[in-house]
């Protein structure tokens, strides 16, 4: 009988002390700079959107937040750091969608499972992109290019920034809806892509719309749509590929803040008033806006289910696709 009191006594005393751990570390957290990995190079679009949020993620949480870049396998180098990184809230994973939702379908192994082995926590903003085509190719809308790929099959092609790409399967997207003939041509990267758009080399590809919008706008390019639901303010008299005669057809980027599994609710709680705040911050908003990207502060669970519902959507746009190496 004694030996069952101390048993329960010891069982007792382990939970309040669990539960003395969580409400001191809600009340500690963050004790030391958090690091916010990019699995992207410095200069590029994630990278600048991490350092873009940063700043006010650190007025927040009171402490320096520091941007730390890790490329490697479009991502998921990063990914797989944070994956497997000690769930204490000072290792945190700048993701880009296409991290985790394009990767495992296009990657032969992937070191993490993007539905299972990471905490989400909030969504931050997202991006569409714009279908722009050569000047001097003789179509002017979406419904035209399709006919004219139709009418021509050896003649369309569409640039992107690499196999497995989001624009790249963009492209793909547009193929399987429309039925319409058209060649891949990688690139290292969105912007050499873009000069051979321009230079007649490829018919058109898909590009972020704050990057597109300056050769849309003095003509070096013609837009024909943008991937998102709604019009995109900065393209306002653009249609959408579902307005231009693409039923369902919507893609969009989109940046989240993840943690290692099984971070602390205290942790991941305050991680998340923080993304909140930060992103409700007028100086902060202007700033993304003016970048081409719209906020879309998130629950977890609003999260984890745009995760699973791109990761269903590329896993049919890409299938049937060789991936060469």
């Amino acid at each position: 009988m004694k030996s069952n009191r101390w048993f329960f006594t010891c069982g007792a005393l382990a939970v309040a002390g669990s539960m003395l751990a969580s409400s001191v570390q809600a009340q500690t957290y963050p004790a030391r700079p958090v690091r916010l990995l990019v699995g992207y190079a410095a200069g590029g679009p994630v990278d600048l959107g991490a350092r873009m949020i940063a700043p006010g993620l650190q007025k927040q949480l009171g402490q320096p937040v520091l941007v730390e870049n890790k490329p490697g396998a479009s991502g998921t180098v990063a990914g797989d750091s944070v994956a497997k990184a000690t769930p204490d809230g000072y290792l945190l994973f700048f993701a880009a969608s296409p991290t985790l939702t394009i990767n495992p379908h296009v990657q032969k192994t992937m070191p993490f499972n993007p539905l299972k082995d990471f905490t989400p926590l909030t969504m931050l903003v997202d991006y569409a992109n714009a279908l722009v085509v050569n000047k001097d190719v003789p179509v002017k809308t979406v419904a035209e290019l399709v006919a004219y790929a139709k009418a021509n099959p050896d003649k369309v092609s569409f640039g992107s920034a690499g196999i497995g790409g989001s624009n790249h399967l963009s492209g793909e997207m547009l193929k399987k809806a429309t039925g319409a003939p058209m060649l891949h041509v990688p690139y290292k990267g969105n912007a050499p892509a873009m000069a051979d758009v321009m230079g007649g080399k490829i018919t058109y590809m898909f590009d972020i719309v704050s990057t597109a919008r300056s050769f849309i706008s003095d003509g070096r390019v013609r837009a024909l749509a943008v991937t998102s639901k709604i019009r995109n303010p900065m393209l306002p008299n653009v249609p959408t590929m579902i307005e231009a005669g693409v039923p369902g057809y919507e893609v969009t980027g989109w940046y989240a803040l993840v943690g290692p599994p099984g971070l602390p609710q205290p942790v991941s709680t305050r991680l998340i008033t923080a993304s909140r705040a930060a992103l409700a911050d007028a100086d902060m908003k202007k700033q993304l806006v003016d970048a081409g990207y719209d906020i879309v502060s998130s629950t977890p669970q609003v999260l984890q289910a745009k995760i699973k519902s791109d990761y269903d959507l590329w896993a049919k746009v890409s299938e049937g696709i060789k991936f060469e190496d």
